[in-house]
Parts: structure tokens; C-alpha cells; sequence
């Protein structure tokens, strides 16, 4: 096939009305869990260097897609199309940038090259090598090559990866005369390969780490909930700072840290690099002045806002150490207690808890009464307060013994969780 026929020029993709604020039915196209909608081919395709206009794609915690959505529209990208996994939107060079560095909720960004029909093997061969890659990687740099697969001819993730890999470097040998290595842990460019339904999407990730991976945390291990989810969590909460928000079980600060990113307006990718910096066309005075304008807006949380409280001494080391890595040292209080030593302080506030869901076989019996302290200490000592409990365990829920006022379903990786509001008179 010919060139024109794979390559794509990003376009503006048709406006849609808006998805509803978090909490309601996602809204808009299916976007899949990793991949765009099939733009039409472009028939005068463009350069990498000339693109203005990038169809890009977040990939988001399900659950949390209208959230994302929201997070683009106040960065001042409109159009954003809100999907299963993810938000389809189209952004410029410095909307690119900015997504990277301030989304709080999406775990990656891909920016689309091309989307061709792929049946075999060869079509899949074709259709990636048409594409101009040494427009986009040097023999000198270093690749990966990512691949999510679902209802299509081709099965083999590994072997469609593997292909796709081959395509890429005799391109860019037969161009150069020399190929670039493939370094799967720390490539300079990671390239994503979704298949669905014979439909193949060949993308950059312009996120590099997943942005999850904030660069605070220091025992990844430790926290079960990723940083994503609890943004999307605390979002969900409508929480804007104005009242005090306490976290009981607060294990290593996840919850807390990502509240407090919120409110001090510190993006949650400050303190970490991004798969674009690698790409040819970085524009680095661009990137710094995106960073200064963020770091020119950070502000101190104030005195007593934001609490966590654990009986774990061990996880409160680590939360105070990852707070001080987030750059909030000092601006979240933490205390050593148990869980039934709990009652917050004020008269209003919002209380977050994300308790054990039991999932190994036996944990159920033994987490039933942890349930009943959860809705006795709210109902007695949180009154005047509103009240979350995440929990992936519907059954043990049932033992908090209060009515939720509204539900949010959210996926803690592969576990389909519930966020329960109580409003505590």
C-alpha cells in the first residue's frame, strides 16, 4: 500500500457534548483501553516537525474518564472525548506538554501516528513501515515496543510486538543505514501498537513511566492504591480545600499526598521526566517555561487541613518521607493511632478510609468487625462530616451499616471498587 494511505494527518475531531461531571455514566465514543477511533486517511500527510494539531489519547483508570476529561477542559484543551479506558482529545505541541505534567488521573499519554486495516502479518508489517521513522528515531537512540491486542486475527502479543519492532528498524536502516536498539526497561522512544477488531493504532507515548510513577514514592510496594486513583478518588469527593479532609487509615500517604498536590497546585509530574523529552523535536525552552509558569503558581497547604493517621508506624515513616519527596515536608500532619482512637477535629470535613477488601480466600471473617468500627466511628464521632469508603468489597460493605448517599464505581487495577459517600448528620 502506499504512503498516503497509512500515514495520518491529526485533525480536529468533531465536538461532542460535553460528558457529564465525575460521578455520572461515562459518556462519548469507546476509545478501548489503549487506542483512538479510526481517523479517516489523510491524503497529503505531514511531516512529524509540521503537525500542529496532535489526536492523542489518556489512558485512565475506568472509572475516572469524565474526571480526566474535566482535568483537560480547565487546562484549556476543549473537545475532549470521554471513553471506556480513556479520553480521546487533540492538543498542540504545548497541550501535549502541559497534559504530561498536570493531568492527575491518566496513566499515560499516546499521540497517534497511524491506523490502518490488520488482518496478518504482512498487512501489520506494511502498514508500520510506511511510516517515516527516521523522521522520529536515530540509529543512536533506543526503542520499545508495547501491544495490547483484543478480537482480532492476530493473537500473539509478543510476535505482533516483534513485528512491529522489525518494521520499525529496516525503515529506519534502509534510511540511515544503521538501526537503533531495542531497550525494553529504559527506551528513549516507547512506541504502543493497539489491535482491535483488525484495526490496527501505532502510537507514540509521549508519558515515557507511567504517570502514576509521580517520583515521590519511595517503597512502590508498600501502597496497593496507585497514585491515579487516589487523584480520582479525592476529585470524586468534590473537596476544594475549604474544609479540613482526614484520611484514618492512611498507610504510606497516598490518599493525603495526592490531596495535597491538589490544593498547593503542585502538577504531579514536577518531579519527574517524560518520553517526550527524548523525542527529536523537544522543544525545551517551551518545557521549561510550562514548569516555571507551574512552579511560579505553587502555594503552602495550610496548618491543619490535611491529616492522615495510621497505627503502623512503619507506613507513617514512609508517608511522612513521601510527602517531604512530593514537596510538601511539613504540610500534612500525620499521627500514630489506631483506628477506634479516631474522631476528627472540627465540626465539618470530608473523611476518606480505603480499608483491606479481603480479597484472599479467609480474610472476609476476619475483616467484618474492621467494617462495623468503620460505620459506628463514622455515625458517632464524624457527625457534621461527609464520609468515603473505597472498598472493592461489596459484601463487607454491607457491615459499615450506614446508607450511601451515592455510589462511584472506580477499578483499582483489575478489582471493580465502589466509592460510597455517607453523609454524616
Amino acid at each position: 500500500m502506499s504512503e498516503k494511505k497509512h500515514i495520518l494527518r491529526p485533525g480536529r475531531r468533531p465536538v461532542q457534548p460535553e460528558s457529564p461531571l465525575p460521578g455520572g455514566v461515562g459518556g462519548g465514543v469507546e476509545c478501548h483501553e489503549i487506542g483512538i477511533s479510526p481517523l479517516h486517511p489523510s491524503p497529503t500527510p505531514l511531516p512529524w516537525m509540521e503537525r500542529e494539531d496532535l489526536s492523542c489519547f489518556a489512558a485512565v483508570p475506568r472509572g475516572a474518564e469524565d474526571i480526566a476529561a474535566h482535568e483537560l477542559k480547565m487546562l484549556g484543551i476543549a473537545g475532549a472525548i470521554a471513553g471506556k479506558g480513556g479520553v480521546a482529545f487533540v492538543a498542540d505541541r504545548s497541550g501535549l506538554y502541559r497534559a504530561n505534567l498536570w493531568l492527575r488521573t491518566a496513566s499515560r499519554l499516546l499521540v497517534q501516528l497511524a491506523v490502518f486495516p490488520c488482518s496478518n502479518p504482512d498487512e501489520l508489517y506494511a502498514g508500520v513501515h510506511v511510516i517515516a521513522w527516521q523522521d522520529l528515531i536515530t540509529p543512536a537512540m533506543t526503542l520499545a515496543v508495547d501491544c495490547s491486542l483484543r478480537d482480532s486475527a492476530l493473537t500473539h502479543s509478543g510476535f505482533v510486538a516483534l513485528k512491529t519492532k522489525d518494521a520499525v528498524v529496516d525503515r529506519i536502516r534502509e534510511a540511515c543505514g544503521s538501526r537503533p536498539s531495542v531497550d525494553t526497561s529504559s527506551p528513549d522512544v516507547r512506541i504502543n501498537v493497539h489491535l482491535h477488531k483488525n484495526v490496527c493504532t501505532v502510537s507514540l507515548d509521549s508519558s515515557g513511566e507511567p504517570l502514576d510513577r509521580r517520583g515521590y514514592r519511595l517503597e512502590r510496594n508498600e501502597a496497593p492504591l496507585r497514585e491515579t486513583l487516589a487523584a480520582a478518588v479525592v476529585a470524586l469527593t468534590g473537596w476544594d480545600g475549604s474544609v479540613p479532609l482526614v484520611d484514618p487509615m492512611c498507610g504510606s500517604g497516598t490518599i493525603p499526598v495526592e490531596a495535597a498536590l491538589q490544593v498547593a497546585r503542585i502538577p504531579p509530574g514536577l518531579k519527574r521526566s517524560f518520553g517526550f523529552q527524548h523525542w527529536l523535536d523537544f522543544d525545551s525552552s517551551l518545557w521549561d517555561r510550562l514548569v516555571r509558569e507551574a512552579e511560579d503558581g505553587i502555594q503552602r497547604v495550610p496548618l491543619g487541613l490535611i491529616t492522615g493517621y495510621d497505627k503502623d508506624s512503619r507506613a507513617l515513616a514512609l508517608a511522612a518521607r513521601n510527602s517531604a519527596g512530593a514537596g510538601l515536608e511539613g504540610q500534612i500532619h500525620y499521627f500514630h493511632a489506631d483506628l477506634m482512637e479516631f474522631k476528627p477535629e472540627g465540626n465539618k470535613g470530608v473523611v476518606i478510609i480505603n480499608p483491606p477488601y479481603g480479597i484472599r480466600m479467609g480474610e472476609e471473617d476476619d475483616l467484618r468487625e474492621l467494617y462495623c468500627q468503620i460505620g459506628d466511628i463514622m455515625k458517632k464521632r464524624c457527625k457534621g462530616w461527609t464520609g468515603y469508603v473505597l472498598t472493592g468489597n461489596l459484601e463487607l460493605a454491607k457491615y459499615i451499616g450506614l446508607k450511601a448517599s451515592r455510589r462511584f464505581v472506580l477499578f483499582n487495577g483489575p478489582i471493580e471498587c465502589r466509592l460510597l459517600k455517607y453523609e454524616l448528620y
